[in-house]
C-alpha cells in the first residue's frame, strides 16, 4: 500500500513537471522543471527495481545533459516573443501529432492491462538487472542498438560540419609548402663595411 502511495505521488509530481516545461514562458524554468521531471522519473525506476537505468537518468542526462542546455540557453539572447509568432499557424499539426501520441500510448496501457501478461522473471540471488539489461542490448536489440549508434554518429557529424565557417582572418600551415622552402627565401645575407673606431 505505501508503494503505490509513493508511486502515485511520483507520478502526479512527474505529470505536472511534463506539464509545467510545455507551458512555462522561460526557457530557464522549463529546463529546471525538465530536471525535476527527470528526478522523479529516476524514483520510479527506483521503485521498479532498474537501479541502473534510474542512476544511468540521473549521471546522464541531468548531470550531462541538463547543465550543457542550461549553459547554451543562459548564454545565447533568446528573443521569446519572436520564437512564439507561428504558434497558432503550427497548433493544427501539433494537435494531430499529440493525438497521435496520445492513441499510441492509450493503446499500449490498453494491452497491457487487457492483454496478454508477460512471462515472470525469475529473480534468484544472483539476479542483476544491469546484467539482463546489456543480455537484452547485446542479444535481442543488437540491431536497433547499432542503428542507433550510427545515427547519433551521423548527429555528432552533421552538428561538427554545421558549425565549422570559413573564417577571412584565420592563419593557417601549409607542411608541403614549408618543406619546400629554401635557405635563399628566407634568410638574406646583408654585406655592410666594417667600421674602424677612431
Amino acid at each position: 500500500m505505501f508503494e503505490a502511495i509513493v508511486f502515485y505521488a511520483f507520478a502526479t509530481i512527474l505529470v505536472g513537471a511534463g506539464l509545467a516545461v510545455i507551458t512555462a514562458r522561460n526557457p530557464v524554468h522549463a529546463a529546471m522543471f525538465l530536471v525535476l521531471a527527470f528526478f522523479t522519473a529516476s524514483a520510479l525506476w527506483l521503485l521498479l527495481r532498474a537501479e541502473f537505468l534510474a542512476i544511468t537518468l540521473l549521471l546522464v542526462y541531468v548531470g550531462a545533459v541538463m547543465v550543457l542546455f542550461l549553459f547554451v540557453v543562459m548564454m545565447l539572447d533568446i528573443n521569446i516573443e519572436r520564437m512564439r509568432e507561428g504558434f497558432w499557424k503550427n497548433l493544427p499539426l501539433a494537435i494531430v501529432v499529440g493525438g497521435i501520441m496520445m492513441a499510441e500510448m492509450v493503446l499500449t496501457l490498453w494491452g497491457r492491462v487487457y492483454g496478454v501478461a508477460p512471462a515472470p522473471v525469475p529473480r534468484g540471488a544472483d539476479y542483476s538487472n544491469t546484467r539482463e539489461l546489456g543480455r537484452l542490448l547485446y542479444t535481442e536489440y543488437v540491431f536497433a542498438f547499432e542503428i542507433a549508434a550510427v545515427i547519433l554518429l551521423v548527429a555528432i557529424i552533421a552538428a561538427i560540419a554545421l558549425t565549422l565557417r570559413e573564417r577571412k582572418d584565420k592563419r593557417s600551415q601549409d607542411p608541403a609548402e614549408q618543406v619546400k622552402v629554401r635557405r635563399a627565401d628566407r634568410v638574406r645575407l646583408v654585406s655592410m663595411p666594417v667600421e674602424k673606431d677612431q
